[in-house]
């Protein structure tokens, strides 16, 4: 029917791969690409022996280019929850190679898109009329296009402009198929405890919200009225009578993308204005909203030269369901220190009531280490968390991963874990300085 083929279904045109088939074919992509990058590093590593010290050194940031590249390519051709894997690794920026992370940042924007016969297809099946009958103008390239759906630009029959976001065909589909592949593959860790149930669980919960743009226009308005009071702070606005289930159309928003405002070389001064502003934002977000925007990645943070901020992509929001405020009062009090029953409320909080507390004690060092950090103690600690040092990056993957490890990980964290290890790669490619502990306080006298 079309020229170009779904990208949830590669092989072919819109339908082509019957549904109890799409988890294994993708499977099968991925298990091909490891043994293809498997077999390029045995190569690589083979033709080492015979290099000198500054070749091998080439070869080396040759070698991570072209595999990053292949990884990047893969990935963004299958969209969906693969996808997203590879935006998360994206932001690992304290732990994989700069060859990397320039690579699979593409994921987060710059995905390849649909045929425009395709998204053409799309927009008229959800809405009953073609672009070109509701907009002034638009423009059939997109100018972003990540895991769900692309983004065109566009002019509306009033003059306003706007940012159009079209879902991919079938998508919902290929995000249930990638969650059936990890069920199957986690089955032995989730039967020894490793890879609990409701951890996939919630995480197919949040995936599959983010398809249904109807949602995610109710997100926006909700932040918009809740966020109002931050006057350096600008969310899209939602037109209503040109949105689907499967069609946004928003206002546009104006900024560059971390890495475009980086290279402008902003002061210092300025970065730390910035993270001081999107610490702040995230700490009124889990205080007084108890929702939060949960998906971090440098594509949905739009900066400006006078630190004005702007935030999209609200597909992704974690209801906080627990009393997140007096979790952080506690870590910034070190309350665990008052003894058992204390500990026990507090580990009750992180972990949830089904951890015993045997267990979830194991945690107590890490999260020392982890308040530390981010609420430096002492009359002599320097206030500021200098996130240039990547420190706060590499102290949350230690606990995300003894979490793993003994067996105390909680669903309620599965969004809140991805929004914060998202804030800390931002905050870390800024080099902001921040007093997180002020804002805490600052946050908290003003509820």
């Amino acid at each position: 029917m079309f020229e170009t083929g779904c990208p949830c279904y590669p092989e072919g045109g819109l339908g082509l791969v019957k549904k109890s088939s799409g988890a294994l074919h993708r499977g099968l992509r991925l298990g091909k690409l490891g043994l293809s990058l498997t077999g390029s590093y045995l190569g690589y590593q083979a033709q080492n022996i015979f290099l000198s010290e500054e070749k091998r050194d080439q070869r080396r940031r040759r070698f991570q280019t072209q595999s990053s590249r292949r990884v990047r390519e893969e990935l963004g051709s299958m969209k969906g929850a693969v996808m997203k894997l590879g935006q998360l690794l994206s932001q690992q920026t304290h732990a994989l190679p700069e060859a990397a992370i320039s690579e699979l940042a593409n994921l987060q924007m710059h995905a390849p898109g649909m045929h425009p016969t395709l998204a053409r297809a799309q927009f008229k099946s959800s809405l009953g009329l073609a672009p070109e009958d509701a907009f002034r103008t638009f423009e059939e390239e997109p100018f972003a296009a990540a895991s769900l759906g692309q983004v065109h630009r566009a002019v509306t029959r009033e003059g306003k402009k706007v940012a159009v976001k079209i879902q991919y065909p079938a998508i919902r589909t290929a995000i249930e198929n990638d969650l059936k592949l990890l069920r199957s593959a986690t089955f032995p860790a989730r039967l020894t405890g490793y890879a609990p149930a409701d951890i996939i669980d919630e995480i197919q919960r949040g995936f599959l919200e983010e398809t249904d743009y109807l949602q995610e226009g109710r997100n926006i308005e909700l932040f918009a009225r809740e966020l109002k009071g931050f006057d350096f702070l600008t969310l899209p606005k939602v037109h209503w009578d040109l949105t689907s289930e499967r069609v946004l159309t928003m206002s546009f928003v104006e900024g560059e993308i971390i890495s475009r405002f980086l290279e402008r070389h902003p002061s210092q001064a300025l970065r730390d204005l910035i993270g001081t502003r999107m610490v702040e934002l995230y700490y009124t977000q889990v205080h007084e909203l108890r929702a939060l925007h949960a998906d971090h990645h440098p594509g949905n943070y739009l900066f400006q030269p006078d630190g004005w901020i702007g935030l999209i992509d609200f597909g992704c929001v974690k209801r906080i369901n627990f009393d997140a405020s007096s979790l952080i009062r506690s870590c910034v009090g070190r309350t665990w220190r008052q003894g058992d029953k204390e500990a026990a409320r507090v580990l009750r909080l992180v972990f949830g009531p089904r951890i015993p507390y045997a267990r979830a004690r194991k945690m107590l060092p890490t999260l020392e280490v982890m308040t530390s950090v981010l609420y430096p103690e002492g009359k002599d600690a320097d206030p500021l968390v200098d996130f240039g040092k990547a420190q706060s990056l590499k102290v949350l993957a230690k606990t995300l991963k003894q979490a793993l490890r003994d067996k105390v990980t909680n669903p309620e964290f599965a969004f809140i874990s991805r929004a914060e290890l998202g804030l800390f790669s931002l905050l870390h490619q800024l080099n902001a300085r921040v007093n997180v502990r002020e804002i805490w306080r600052r946050c908290d006298r003003g509820s």
